[in-house]
């Protein structure tokens, strides 16, 4: 009975606010492009552009063929596995106890990380339900060394690789965990395990050479700091969630008692917890090894500039953590403490579930490409205007609105290169972007964008024709002046993503130069988006 309210608990926060107004954002976007593109379109070859692995874009396929691609829809695909998660949770618990398996199963059912996830057109939440079905064969294959507990293991592991592309760092390290611990006794079943890995691994390395030589600039928009391992921790165990996309420098970026009174007390707890656990049983210090060995390897990328440290690429280690902190709670032998803690971990937690305007559920997709959709309608645009798409283009945003009536000139991530500079090609900018571009940046070399602003757009406006320009402030976040800041000290101008200094420019400068040739007419912001409307009035 526990059991049944917890899931239906788990159920309701994962409903709550599934449909939001904004629509799908990037990340999500792209889900559902591939996932909708036919296999005589292109499926596969959408599939392999991306880097990650293919089997969520078949998951949400498949979900697609029965559902729709209704957005609402779209977020139940995983909705599904975080629901089922927390059962997974209850029988990963069970391994040692049945109030173990209660208590881990509570804490997935209240993870703001995980309702997060479970309402997102993304693979985490199926992430989550494989790596927990994965810890759950591993506990048990210590246990018991059946053929059962070791087919369930692979394949879960199996899972994991053939879902996410870091998924190999966090397979790696339990295997070799596992390998260390029973060799002696079972050479013979880790040498099955091991074989059995590499050879359905195997089948994925067209996919992993493939994302390896891609050129693409989207990891490459945050530095990592010391700070994201202690926001990876409070993402995990907090209900403030931080590092979805990107955290502050400062782990204590903002001063006030509401703050870190939800951000960090109970990741103290959860801490302390699995500190306790690690303490009684050694078995879980090696489970742990096998987290603290997934979370260096991410971070020595992040520091060398392979990828964002971002909370979501380490979920794999996440059941580990949730069942460690379950386990701590049952360790004690005094029930009132364990109590105490378990409560105020539960009160904090829903508190802020229930109450903050930010919650998981509420939390509101600023990047939403729907807001664009209203942008545009809202500008009331006469057939042959123009749209200037900064940043994306406008097949981002053919899920909510038809540009079939409009002149649209893209300045995207894939294609920004072709104006700011007639001397530089893609692959010379992302291999030495910021130096070739310091002097555009710093305004010691001019012209070409306006150039080229006025031979696409500008020469082809015609009398009461209007030009909308739609900017993404997340990204088109710097000022003329903060560029010159950044680009006249080497050690600012070292750490700033490339693309916000690009995008920022470009949106100054074209807002600029739109200000000084045509007449504003209009300006209107939602969301982290702006659309400033500029007419031709006079000749």
């Amino acid at each position: 009975m526990q059991l049944f309210f917890i899931i239906l608990a788990g159920l309701l926060f994962r409903l709550a606010g599934i449909n939001k107004l904004e629509g799908l954002w990037n990340d999500e976007y792209v889900s559902w492009k591939i996932a909708a593109t036919s296999f005589q379109d292109g499926f596969i070859p959408a599939m392999k552009s991306q880097c990650h692995m293919p089997f969520y874009y078949f998951y949400l396929k498949l979900c697609m063929l029965w559902g729709g691609q209704n957005d609402i829809v779209l977020r139940f695909s995983s909705l599904f596995p975080g629901v089922l998660s927390i059962i997974v949770m209850y029988f990963v618990g069970l391994q040692k106890d049945k109030k173990t398996g209660i208590i881990a199963a509570l804490l997935t059912a209240i993870s703001s990380f995980l309702i997060y996830y479970s309402q997102e057109v993304r693979l985490y939440s199926l992430l989550f339900l494989f790596s927990a079905i994965s810890l759950l064969y591993l506990l048990r294959f210590l246990k018991n060394k059946t053929a059962t507990n070791l087919g369930g293991l692979i394949l879960a592991d199996f899972l994991i690789l053939f879902t996410h592309t870091i998924g190999f760092v966090f397979v790696f390290f339990q295997l070799l965990i596992l390998s260390i611990l029973i060799f002696k006794q079972y050479k013979k079943q880790i040498i099955i395990l091991w074989l059995s890995i590499t050879a359905l691994g195997a089948i994925l390395a067209p996919f992993a050479i493939n994302i390896m030589r891609a050129k693409v600039f989207v990891q490459w928009w945050d530095n990592f700091s010391l700070s994201k391992l202690g926001f990876l921790f409070t993402d995990y165990f907090s209900p403030v969630l931080t590092n979805l996309t990107g955290a502050p420098d400062n782990l204590i970026y903002i001063k006030s008692f509401s703050f870190i009174f939800f951000t960090f007390i109970t990741p103290l707890i959860a801490l302390f917890l699995i500190g306790k656990s690690v303490y009684k049983n050694k078995q879980n210090t090696c489970l742990l090894t096998i987290t603290l060995g997934t979370i260096l390897i991410l971070a020595i990328a992040a520091i060398i500039g392979k990828l964002v440290f971002v909370t979501k690429y380490s979920v794999e280690i996440y059941p580990i953590l949730l069942f460690l902190t379950a386990y701590g709670i049952t360790s004690f032998e005094k029930k009132f403490i364990a109590n105490i803690l378990l409560t105020i971990f539960c009160f904090i937690n829903l508190l802020y579930l229930i109450i903050s305007p930010t919650s998981a559920p509420k939390m509101p997709r600023p990047e939403g490409h729907k807001i664009v959709a209203d942008l545009i309608k809202n500008a009331n645009l006469q057939d042959g205007d123009f749209i200037l798409m900064e940043y994306y283009d406008k097949g981002r945003f053919e899920k909510y609105t038809s540009f079939e009536k409009y002149n649209v000139v893209e300045i995207s991530k894939g294609n920004f290169y072709k104006y700011l500079s007639p001397d530089y090609d893609y692959s010379q900018i992302y291999l030495n972007g910021k130096e070739l571009y310091k002097p555009i940046f710093s305004e010691t070399q001019k012209g070409f964008f306006e150039y080229k602003l006025k031979k696409d757009v500008l020469d082809n406006l015609k009398l009461n024709q209007s030009v909308l320009v739609i900017s993404n402030n997340n990204v088109a976040k710097y000022t003329p002046k903060n560029i010159k800041s950044i680009t006249s000290n080497d050690i600012i101008y070292k750490k700033t993503p490339i693309l916000f200094l690009v995008f920022s420019y470009v949106n100054n400068h074209a807002t600029e130069y739109f200000t000084t040739n045509l007449s504003v007419t209009r300006l209107e912001q939602g969301g982290a988006w702006r659309a400033f409307k500029f007419t031709k009035l006079n000749k």
